[in-house]
């Protein structure tokens, strides 16, 4: 996901979201703050970048990825027969978290729309998730052989 996003912005496709911001965001959050009207215009904060990284993993990677199989569980549904393309189709689907919370909670409004000059969220947030739900269909194929 963070390679696809690096590839994307040599071709001009940009997010305008960083590690250091969702820091930002995740340490206001503890502080009561749940949206800016702008956070670039917000101060920086200590361990910013190391929060946001700890928490971009352990929300992506383990919440939000775990909620897939998860709830294949819950339901009784069988394993996918396609697991890359079940994958695909939810990584695309968590486009909507940046879309509806992450973003309008930075002040840019939903999709980003009002994020910095250049970005394209609305593009950005699909393209990087494409690697993300592939991985997670990667797991569930090779878990499907221990059906």
């Amino acid at each position: 996901m963070d390679l696809t996003e690096a590839a994307m912005a040599k071709i001009g496709i940009r997010s305008g979201v960083n590690i250091a911001l969702v820091g930002r965001w995740c340490l206001g959050l503890t502080r009561g703050r749940l949206a800016h009207a702008d956070i670039q215009a917000s101060p920086p904060l200590p361990r910013e970048a190391g929060v946001g990284w700890a928490f971009h993993f352990l929300i992506g990677g383990g919440g939000v990825a775990l909620l897939y199989p998860a709830a294949l569980l819950a339901t009784g549904a069988p394993l996918p027969d396609q697991p890359l393309l079940d994958g695909l189709i939810f990584g695309l689907a968590t486009s909507v978290l940046p879309w509806f919370v992450l973003l309008p909670a930075f002040g840019w409004g939903w999709f980003g729309r009002r994020g910095p000059r250049g970005a394209n969220a609305l593009l950005a947030s699909p393209l990087s998730h494409i690697p993300y739900g592939l991985g997670i269909g990667a797991v569930m194929a090779v878990g499907s052989g221990f059906r």
